[in-house]
């Protein structure tokens, strides 16, 4: 303000042409000045744009989002799945219960026709034509034999009829919900192909340099996560050689029990088979051979050392029992998120595999880059 008073008082006070020459050159600067901050500032009520970092963090949510909303439509097509076979279960049910009750109308027709043809129901006539008692008591015969078939196949049929009826509803009923539960697969689909397309969108509108930029930004808090995994690994060795020694000191050999040799072929089969898919690309949704998601890949390595886990995050975190982080060993699943919807695979000092989220492959990663809800071990 005092320099903005003297340039003003200056102005006024009619110097020489030499001072006012310095004088108009010097307002000419100020005027500048004051244009390229006004330029460099946002017009009022237009946004700033957001940093780099900014950028990352939008992604990353909207990415964190997707794999939530894929887990719902894994746990939704899974439903689906189910839904689908119990139908064609009943369906084939049905199928058969139709077909008794055909073959329980066709006998009454049969049984109908030879009335029709002996003239309706003539066994009185019949009895008292019979020429001698054997032949009467032959009619009395048959005509109980008839009469127990007729009643056989008329209940027959009722009873034929009442299942094919209740088959038919449940399996009207099943094909009901397997519709509502492909609404939600459908929905669930879209909600994934959103949250994707926003943050694809986002990515696209960046430069080349913000780009690099925002890589250079991913690399260095990789850089961070994997520091922080080797702190950890070294907690965990500290760890598992302080319960070594109390175990020795309390005589016992250390061991975990009668089963720890099987664990550690459970777990040696497990790791293998992830490390085989390496390089893989992630699919939301896919369970493999060629491209998996998060929960895809950890089910499809449990599979392979012959242990079946369900589908989603939300499920697999309740099988087998929790471990902490510090007594994580290789072949734990470590899930992560307060909303568990990422989960990898242990492999040993602060590492895990784990198939990341759409635009990338299974990978090798620090398992500090996210952060951990729990650790398990399904076996």
């Amino acid at each position: 303000m005092a320099t903005h008073r003297k340039a003003r008082t200056a102005l006024l006070s009619t110097p020489g042409p030499r001072a006012a020459v310095g004088i108009t050159t010097a307002a000419l600067a100020t005027v500048t000045l004051m244009t390229e901050s006004a330029g460099a500032a946002p017009a009022p009520g237009k946004p700033a744009q957001p940093t780099i970092a900014q950028t990352k963090a939008k992604v990353d949510s909207l990415t964190h989002q997707a794999e939530v909303a894929t887990e719902k439509y894994n746990g939704a097509k899974e439903q689906v799945d189910q839904q689908n076979a119990k139908v064609n279960r009943l369906l084939e049910a049905a199928a058969r219960k139709t077909q008794a009750l055909n073959d329980s109308r066709r006998v009454l027709g049969q049984i109908a026709a030879a009335q029709y043809r002996n003239g309706g129901d003539d066994s009185t006539t019949r009895y008292m034509l019979a020429g001698d008692p054997q032949s009467l008591v032959d009619e009395l015969h048959l005509t109980s034999v008839m009469n127990k078939r007729q009643r056989a196949a008329v209940e027959s049929y009722r009873v034929q009829q009442v299942a094919a009826t209740q088959q038919r509803i449940e399996a009207a009923k099943s094909l009901a919900t397997l519709t509502t539960q492909q609404t939600r697969l459908k929905a669930a689909k879209a909600d994934v192909q959103t949250k994707l397309g926003e943050a694809q969108k986002l990515l696209n509108s960046l430069t080349a340099q913000e780009k690099a930029r925002l890589a250079a930004l991913a690399a260095k808090q990789e850089a961070e996560a994997r520091k922080r995994a080797q702190e950890l690994a070294a907690q965990q060795k500290a760890a598992a050689q302080k319960a070594a020694k109390a175990a020795q000191s309390a005589g016992s050999t250390g061991s975990t029990g009668s089963g720890s040799a099987a664990n550690t072929s459970i777990a040696q089969q497990v790791i293998a088979f992830a490390r085989d898919q390496l390089g893989k690309p992630y699919v939301w949704g896919a369970t493999g051979p060629d491209s998996f998601d998060c929960s895809g890949l950890t089910q499809a390595a449990y599979k392979a050392a012959g242990i079946n886990l369900p589908r989603t995050t939300w499920d697999q975190v309740n099988v087998g029992h929790r471990v902490s982080v510090d007594a994580l060993q290789p072949g734990d699943l470590i899930f992560f998120y307060s909303d568990i919807s990422h989960v990898g695979l242990y492999i040993g000092d602060g590492q895990m595999i784990h198939a990341p989220h759409t635009g990338t492959v299974v990978k090798i990663a620090p398992i500090t880059e996210m952060p951990i809800y729990a650790g398990v071990r399904p076996y």
